[in-house]
């Protein structure tokens, strides 16, 4: 089972450069997350700093009942413990298989025999499809399969929380498509709390239960799915939407007299709001959680809401 996540004021700085500040949500104990936000809005380095990577320069991050920005080394990596990351590439040893690339937690962290190393290394291949490939280099095999052995590996240790570091980044749409339906139904099957950074928005639109997004180095909004994708906030319409008019611009963000033009160009912005992506579903045979059925109605009902205001 998953855990909750609350994090309060949360600033980070490098130098003079403020990342982002006064980050405030709570990332809901067995839920999938989505952190959404345009190049540079420091995405990655919120990931590192609830990992206690980077410490933050106020705020807290309160994990299972403690606050992980307080923590000595020591304690600091026990809670560790109950996170598996998935980096942007997969992170894999290349002079190693892939069998012990995802062997390699459980030998560094456990003193398990290898015996019950096997059986662990072979169920997590079997759940992401990799079994047959346990002999492979890394450089022998697509980016697909090295995403697909990165997250077996992240769950060696039985996390209760996972964070992707863009696990759609060199992707064909097809694989992020395979990818977007493993991540739904490891989700159901383990129950841990996910947390997704990515660009791309057919994930987002289709994968988690809340998304948020950051821009101007704050936390725009954060909420549930369905919260954000009928928004009428600005941003969070132009980045869902994929367009150009709106407060993201280029490099850095447009001044406000040039965004309001853009939007009265829109004739209200209307036309670019689209039915709500239905929820993707776990594969047939794989068990939902009971808060399934909560989302799905709720979603019904602004799916009907969309249908009468049209």
């Amino acid at each position: 089972m998953g855990v909750e996540i609350h994090v309060e004021g949360l600033t980070k700085s490098f130098g003079d450069q403020v990342i982002w500040q006064d980050v405030s949500l709570t990332l809901p104990a067995g839920e999938v997350s989505v952190m959404l936000g345009p190049s540079g809005t420091g995405k990655s380095v919120f990931l590192k700093t609830l990992v206690g990577l980077l410490k933050p320069e106020r705020g807290s991050i309160r994990i299972a009942g403690q606050d992980i920005t307080r923590l000595r080394e020591h304690d600091l990596y026990e809670v560790r413990k109950l996170f598996g990351v998935l980096f942007q590439d997969g992170a894999l040893f290349g002079s190693m298989n892939l069998y012990d690339n995802i062997a390699f937690p459980l030998r560094e962290h456990t003193r398990k025999p290898e015996s019950e190393v096997r059986r662990i290394v072979l169920e997590k291949m079997d759940m992401v499809g990799l079994i047959g490939a346990e002999e492979k280099l890394p450089g022998e095999i697509s980016g697909g399969m090295r995403k697909r052995a990165g997250l077996a590996r992240a769950l060696v240790l039985d996390p209760e929380i996972i964070l992707f570091d863009e696990p759609d980044s060199g992707l064909d749409p097809v694989r992020v498509a395979y990818l977007n339906q493993l991540i739904v139904d490891l989700n159901a099957q383990i129950d841990a709390t996910f947390l997704i950074v990515t660009h791309d928005i057919a994930s987002a639109r289709q994968v988690p239960d809340n998304i948020g997004l950051l821009f101007r180095r704050e936390l725009v909004m954060f909420g549930p799915r369905e919260q954000l994708l009928t928004s009428d906030e600005p941003v969070v319409r132009q980045f869902l939407n994929g367009r150009m008019q709106g407060p993201i611009g280029m490099a850095e963000e447009k001044d406000a007299a040039q965004v309001e033009q853009e939007l009265a160009g829109l004739d209200g912005g209307d036309e670019d709001q689209p039915a709500m992506t239905p929820r993707l579903l776990p594969s047939a045979g794989v068990t939902r959680p009971p808060r399934w059925q909560a989302i799905a109605d709720r979603e019904a009902v602004l799916r009907k809401r969309q249908v009468a205001d049209a």
